[in-house]
């Protein structure tokens, strides 16, 4: 959108403004899970008109048979978009409800912790406040694109240049596009920023265009390249993966389909010799407890919520996510995803 000036300067203006809400999952025994969701009404109401009345019956511990339900469930109109958050919201709150039951945290079910800690990054400008909390890697967005022509090009440049001496050769700096570029623009920022030695460029074009990104692998083999964050479901990343298009996969656990996908990316990683390292894997509880548990995962990304000076343990969140300390984090280790919501807190969603 950054082509149109009404929209270019503030993402905001134009992204769903959609409010986020929660799934709540209830037994026969009175046990209950619950995960958050995204984008309000149109999700909710394929959570509850379609989806949800048709899994009522089956086993909450059959994590497995209910997120192959609803994928073929979205078969009508497909099971990408807004059917996936909704399966994702869904299918984390069957992981919180399974933990609960079985009185274990998640990431024990997946296996058990497969670090001792979450090694994480940050994402956002306040470069240098993230570099007083300890964080050994950040990653800035990239704030020009094609539209802005070369002086926008170059005051990339000079962002990169500039926060590459700011933090020093011993912290990895990482870019992130957010679709915003094209082949061409893609691979001559690229080339310009080399010196700066970025960890990796995230999202540099639109998601569903494979062969751009295949073009872009061609043209930039040197490069490590990432995304992922808006993919849906396992097939993308078994497409890109099956033609190594990207080095790291980032989907989302919120959007992507729940746990039950991203386990099974992973799986697909690995056999690829790809990382995987989920969009917003460090702010939520249920991004946290795949990170510690799946070894496919090298870093959680953390955003930080408070401005410079406050520390981040202060920011609203939901009670029992953890927040990093000195860019390491440990998750909760109750039962479940840990996540410290009670009857108190929840009230029948209002369309």
């Amino acid at each position: 959108m950054t082509r149109y000036p009404r929209y270019a300067e503030y993402r905001p203006s134009w992204t769903p403004s959609w409010p986020d809400f929660g799934v709540v999952i209830e037994a026969e025994d009175g046990t209950w899970g619950f995960a958050t969701a995204n984008h309000g009404r149109p999700v909710a109401a394929i959570v509850d008109d379609y989806l949800a009345p048709r899994l009522i019956g089956e086993s909450g511990l059959a994590t497995e048979k209910c997120y192959d339900m609803m994928v073929r469930m979205g078969a009508p109109f497909g099971a990408t978009g807004l059917h996936s958050y909704a399966i994702s919201a869904i299918d984390l709150a069957l992981w919180d409800l399974k933990g609960k039951i079985l009185d274990r945290p998640v990431y024990e079910l997946l296996g058990g912790p497969a670090r001792d800690e979450l090694f994480c990054y940050s994402t956002g400008g306040d470069t240098d406040w993230y570099m007083e909390l300890g964080f050994p890697a950040t990653k800035l967005p990239c704030p020009y694109g094609p539209a802005d022509g070369i002086d926008g090009l170059q005051k990339n440049i000079e962002l990169i240049a500039r926060t590459r001496e700011e933090v020093g050769p011993k912290v990895e700096l990482m870019l992130d596009c957010w679709m915003a570029f094209d082949v061409e623009y893609a691979v001559r920022l690229a080339e310009e920023l080399r010196p700066y030695k970025l960890k990796w460029m995230e999202e540099m074009l639109r998601s569903e265009d494979f062969d751009a990104h295949a073009q872009l692998r061609q043209r930039i083999p040197w490069q490590t390249l990432a995304t992922g964050e808006h993919w849906y479901g396992t097939v993308p990343f078994q497409h890109a993966a099956s033609r190594h298009l990207v080095d790291i996969f980032q989907p989302d656990i919120h959007w992507v389909g729940g746990l039950t996908a991203l386990t099974k990316i992973c799986a697909i990683a690995e056999a690829a010799g790809i990382s995987v390292i989920p969009h917003g894997g460090g702010i939520t509880a249920y991004g946290q407890h795949a990170c510690y548990a799946l070894p496919a995962i090298p870093w959680a990304e953390c955003f930080v919520a408070t401005p410079p000076g406050v520390p981040p343990e202060e920011a609203v969140r939901i009670p029992g996510v953890a927040t990093p300390k000195n860019g390491r984090m440990v998750p909760a280790d109750r039962p479940g995803f840990g996540v410290e919501i009670t009857e108190e807190h929840l009230a029948p969603f209002v369309y």
